[in-house]
């Protein structure tokens, strides 16, 4: 690890980078800039309400598999038409908490009611199951958790989050009707964001003091649903073989439990360039030109690995995997999966000694 040469980048390249923090098996051990003070989180805020949820969960308050409805106000629910409330009753939970239901705009309106607003969407296949991220599906389960518990859900995660894990400086935003907007609109430190992957890190635990289930931390970091990154739990997203916290102008949160890392950063960059990423890996984790290439290799691999798998493989396939096998480089692609480095969504079934052999010995 160079930390001397990301930050170096950082100030190269002059990258508006407020504050970074690095742990390595839960002990901070670099540090740059401004760890300390409040700084926009934008969408990382969901992360806090999937702990809220999980809270609930935990005490047996909510059941991600019921329907959003038996959660929100009665009255706004009877409130509804016969077909828009029958839509919401066949949306659990758990879609909400996964993203997966389409027909949602990305952000409320400009009217004083966004619940109103979110439960007129017109979702057209409610069953369907096909990730489409906003940030009005954890608007509404914020409001669920708010009617669940009959009071302030900032008020209980100021007591039931923030308290027990130090966070003493924060801001938060709501709703026009005053409830806890829990997709964005949270002011955190670097160094309380680092706290949020300490506690999945230690799955659900914090200094010593349990606030989350093994159980809830498990499922909120492991893939849920499937997107293009490669996955997605509840409200945090999969990350090579850990997960991320993310918001939305470079805010992050890197979680690799193999390495034993944890890499914070604040930001405020209005693009969609990767060049903070390619710098934070390729000084934080190792991840270069020969690590590029393997990625590369381990696609073109599997895609000979299917093939052959499915019967349609040439026979040039088999021996190209055979040589795979016994190579170098299978060893150095196994050990980078080892490491958890591989990308999220990379299928890595080639990488399987027992399949890969076992493949081989069918088609002899």
């Amino acid at each position: 690890m160079d930390f001397d040469r990301f930050v170096k980048d950082i100030k190269d390249n002059h990258w508006n980078v407020f504050g970074v923090e690095v742990y390595q098996d839960g002990e901070l051990k670099y540090r740059y800039g401004d760890t300390c003070n409040l700084h926009e989180i934008y969408s990382a805020t969901k992360a806090v309400l999937s702990i809220a949820v999980g809270i609930l969960y935990d005490e047996g308050l909510i059941d991600l598999d019921h329907p959003i409805t038996a959660y929100l106000p009665e009255d706004t629910c009877r409130s509804l038409s016969r077909e828009q409330y029958e839509r919401f009753c066949r949306v659990t939970v758990r879609r909400l908490l996964t993203m997966s239901v389409k027909g949602f705009p990305f952000r409320p309106d400009d009217s004083d009611n966004w619940l109103d607003f979110a439960l007129s969407c017109k979702i057209e296949d409610p069953e369907q199951a096909e990730f489409a991220y906003g940030n009005l599906p954890p608007f509404l389960v914020g409001v669920a958790l708010t009617n669940i518990l009959g009071s302030d859900l900032g008020a209980f995660i100021e007591k039931r989050i923030f308290t027990p894990m130090d966070i003493t400086a924060f801001e938060y935003g709501r709703a026009p009707e005053g409830y806890f907007y829990g997709a964005s609109k949270m002011r955190l430190s670097v160094h309380d964001l680092s706290k949020f992957g300490l506690l999945f890190y230690n799955k659900g635990v914090y200094n010593g003091k349990r606030i989350l289930s093994e159980e809830y931390a498990g499922l909120a970091t492991s893939t849920q649903q499937m997107n293009r990154e490669g996955g997605y739990g509840f409200y945090i997203w999969r990350y090579r073989g850990g997960f991320s916290i993310n918001g939305k102008w470079k805010q992050k949160c890197y979680v690799l439990p193999q390495k034993g890392l944890i890499i914070t950063y604040l930001a405020h960059i209005e693009d969609d360039s990767h060049d903070l990423l390619e710098s934070m890996e390729k000084n934080l984790l190792g991840i270069g030109q020969r690590e590029k290439e393997a990625f590369e290799r381990i696609a073109g691999m599997e895609e000979r690995f299917d093939s052959v798998r499915a019967g349609n493989g040439t026979v040039e396939d088999k021996a190209a995997l055979e040589a795979y096998y016994t190579s170098k480089d299978w060893r150095f692609d196994f050990e980078l999966d080892e490491a958890g480095l591989l990308p999220a969504g990379l299928k890595r079934g080639v990488l399987s000694e027992d399949g890969l052999f076992d493949l081989l010995e069918e088609v002899q």
